[in-house]
């Protein structure tokens, strides 16, 4: 009898994983989308892990490894680090199966969110604030679980949740016959990519697989292109459920063998989707869920007559973030924009920027005046949102025809982070 393989063993694993997962909840739906197909010319589905209890797939991960910890690994309990869908998703896990949790979070998480993470766990849980950062939490987690005897339930680089995330792969497989030609996913530290990479090399090797990352996070494209593991310098936050400085030493060997192309998208261009999504079909996402879908515009020829799926990985979006989620599509499109102009000290100043500059669709939507005494001009904060991206541009002229000092904030970021 031929001994089993590694391979054979992980996939068996990620099976009986299905198969437990299962029993407690029901498989994502796996939603053909008819605004999306027409748009890309393709077939496309959305398998909707944002449609979970907490709300994302991470509550498989999460399960999976508290559930197969030992009596001596359970002593002291579970401990994890995360300001969202991880937490969420121990904070589950720990009450269902009776599991002592402590789940740290950086004291700057929003109120909603720990509200929500107890909810969650109930009295199987206990909350601690530590850190202004996601790193300093982590640190004070990994502490805390090595000096009380705790079991680190880390989000993404472990075996266990690895398995646990794979078995989004095996649902799609269950779901579509035959296997789809071209399955996105999006990418934080790398689990759910690793995991389902492996089941659709292993099961479906004839689709082409893609990871998808947010432009100011892109750890695991620089790790790919090094050929090592890169910690990033720098971090834009926005995508909160995908901003990693340093993808996992498991993960990153997975997502390098078995996806063929990483892509990374624009912040704002994921905004533009999470508002398309909400608008045309009711379906809301965060940040990290909207990136498989804002990548189809970079991947339009190569989909188009082919049978794709993307995975929306969460739908915990806090209402309090959508300005912002707004405002940032608005700035992509060019839709928006801030300009401080050096208004002349004399009456009538403004109503002749309005009179000369402004075009009949064009609106301003911000005005902060600082009026200085004993100077000829003053500075003003003008936002001022138009229709089309070429009204802008129009505006501009007039306003170099009227002979109006001005600064274009957009242009210059430093400036537009200090003052916007």
């Amino acid at each position: 009898m031929t001994q089993p393989t590694t391979t054979t063993l992980l996939t068996d694993e990620i099976i009986r994983a299905s198969q437990r997962l299962k029993a407690l909840f029901a498989p994502t739906p796996l939603q053909k989308s008819l605004n999306l197909s027409q748009r890309y010319g393709c077939e496309l589905y959305l398998k909707r892990e944002d449609l979970h209890r907490v709300r994302s797939y991470k509550i498989r991960g999460a399960y999976n490894l508290i559930q197969g910890l030992t009596a001596e690994e359970l002593a002291g309990g579970v401990v994890c680090a995360s300001a969202g869908n991880h937490a969420q998703g121990v904070a589950f896990s720990c009450h269902a199966l009776q599991v002592r949790g402590v789940i740290c979070m950086p004291t700057t998480t929003p109120g909603q969110k720990v509200t929500q993470v107890r909810r969650f766990g109930q009295d199987q849980i206990e909350v601690i604030l530590h850190g202004d950062t996601f790193d300093d939490c982590y640190h004070f987690a990994r502490n805390y679980a090595e000096k009380n005897g705790g079991t680190f339930v880390h989000p993404f680089d472990d075996w266990r949740v690895i398995e646990g995330q794979a078995t989004v792969g095996i649902e799609i497989l269950e779901q579509m016959t035959p296997p789809p030609d071209v399955l996105i996913l999006p990418i934080g530290g790398g689990g759910l990519a690793a995991g389902v990479g492996f089941v659709m090399g292993q099961m479906a090797p004839e689709s082409t697989l893609i990871g998808v990352e947010p432009k100011g996070a892109a750890s695991m494209k620089a790790s790919i292109e090094a050929g090592r593991l890169v910690t990033l310098p720098e971090l834009d936050k926005f995508v909160d459920g995908a901003a990693v400085r340093r993808v996992g030493e498991k993960t990153f060997p997975l997502v390098r063998e078995h996806l063929s192309q990483i892509l990374t998208v624009d912040e704002g261009h994921v905004c533009v989707t999470i508002l398309q999504l909400y608008n045309e079909d009711a379906i809301v996402v965060e940040p990290a869920g909207a990136l498989s879908v804002a990548s189809l515009d970079l991947l339009a020829d190569q989909i188009r007559g082919k049978r794709v799926v993307c995975v929306v990985s969460g739908g915990n979006n806090d209402i309090d973030r959508m300005q912002e989620i707004k405002e940032r599509a608005l700035l992509y499109q060019g839709l928006k924009h801030y300009v401080i102009v050096n208004f002349a000290q004399r009456a009538g100043a403004l109503k002749e920027f309005v009179n000369l500059v402004l075009g009949p669709t064009d609106d301003i939507t911000r005005f902060e005046y600082f009026k200085k005494n004993n100077r000829e001009t003053g500075p003003a904060l003008v936002g001022i949102e138009v229709q089309a991206p070429g009204d802008f541009d129009k505006l501009v002229d007039r306003m170099r025809k009227a002979s109006i000092p001005f600064t274009l904030l957009n242009e210059d970021p430093d400036l537009f982070r200090f003052l916007v």
